[in-house]
């Protein structure tokens, strides 16, 4: 929709963990550099941890794209898992079929692992959401960390979750568990509203924007205030701006602008009160709408027309309406607005 109007050659605020629009801030890079050294030192237990929308799945992917085809890297993204589940789903990932009861699980495990280990070949199980795995589950992990030879580790897994991950590690009858950890890293959000200056621009830039100041710097600072710089709300808030900027036909975005968007979203601070950035009458037209006057108009011409095909028929002494034609078909004209 608005790509065109900003001279976009894709979408640059989409939702997706896409990690060809990944911006190196100082906390991704730390993270990065930690992943990478895991996995490619075969160090075996990685706890990920960050707060939901900071990008850890982002991260995962930009490194498991840079890691070489000896790596078979396996997700498991339910955690409501219980360990029979657990394993079934590890094994078909792994693409082991035929086991009949833990003990011949094991057995083919260490085997599959120890093979491909013996040929140079890796085997990363990368778990998400693990701040709410079981107790239970979380114990076979720790038994699954016993694959390993003298000098390196035969499966290393990867558990990425939210801050609560941390105070489950904790917990004294996991400390066996804590004591597998490897490395663990950190995600943060942006810390100021320089890095979502950083953020943002660079994002458009990677989209094909040959002009990327198109959020004010007041526009800037209110989106930081607003997401907490937090990467995912920073880019539901900015891609509802560019639509309601297309909308107005705004070329630039102002704070304004971010200010209605924020609230529809329910985003705004605490206790925040929407600024007058302009005298009643510009407010009034500044006003941030998804149709145009002339797609509203003719939105309304339309509903006249419905309207005018209803019928009112009373049967069995209950009204009801009836909205359509006999063929059950109701024909609204096409608009030429794209809405």
């Amino acid at each position: 929709m608005y790509k065109e109007f900003y001279g976009l050659d894709e979408m640059p605020f989409s939702l997706t963990p896409d990690p060809r629009f990944i911006v190196f801030t100082p906390s991704y890079n730390e993270v990065l550099a930690t992943l990478y050294y895991g996995l490619e030192n075969a160090k075996g237990l990685i706890v990920l941890t960050g707060e939901v929308g900071t990008g850890k799945t982002t991260a995962l992917r930009w490194i498991l794209r840079r890691l070489d085809s000896s790596v078979l890297a396996t997700y498991i993204f339910n955690p409501h898992l219980s360990v029979e589940e657990f394993y079934h789903q590890l094994t078909r990932s792994l693409n082991i079929q035929y086991w009949s009861n833990k003990a011949d699980l094991m057995s083919i495990l260490a085997k599959f692992l120890e093979e491909r280990h013996h040929r140079g070949l890796r085997t990363v199980l990368i778990i998400d959401e693990s701040h709410e795995l079981s107790d239970e589950v979380l114990e076979e992990i720790r038994l699954l960390m016993n694959f390993e030879s003298d000098d390196a580790k035969h499966l290393q897994i990867i558990l990425t979750g939210q801050t609560e991950l941390k105070n489950r590690l904790n917990q004294p009858n996991l400390r066996q568990l804590k004591q597998r950890v490897a490395l663990r890293c950190q995600m943060h959000p942006l810390p100021d509203a320089d890095e979502v200056q950083r953020y943002v621009t660079e994002r458009l830039v990677i989209a094909g924007s040959k002009n990327p100041d198109i959020f004010t710097p007041s526009a800037i600072d209110f989106i930081f205030q607003c997401s907490g710089g937090i990467p995912r709300l920073i880019n539901n808030i900015c891609d509802n701006a560019m639509l309601a900027g297309y909308a107005n036909g705004e070329s630039v975005i102002g704070r304004s602008i971010i200010e209605e968007v924020a609230a529809n979203l329910d985003l705004l601070p605490q206790n925040h009160v929407i600024q007058n950035h302009s005298t009643s009458t510009e407010t009034s037209k500044q006003k941030v709408k998804i149709l145009t006057d002339e797609a509203e108009q003719e939105f309304w011409q339309n509903q006249e027309k419905v309207i005018e095909r209803k019928t009112i028929i009373k049967e069995n002494d209950h009204e009801r309406l009836n909205f359509f034609d006999d063929d059950r078909i109701l024909e609204i004209e096409d608009t030429k607005t794209g809405y």
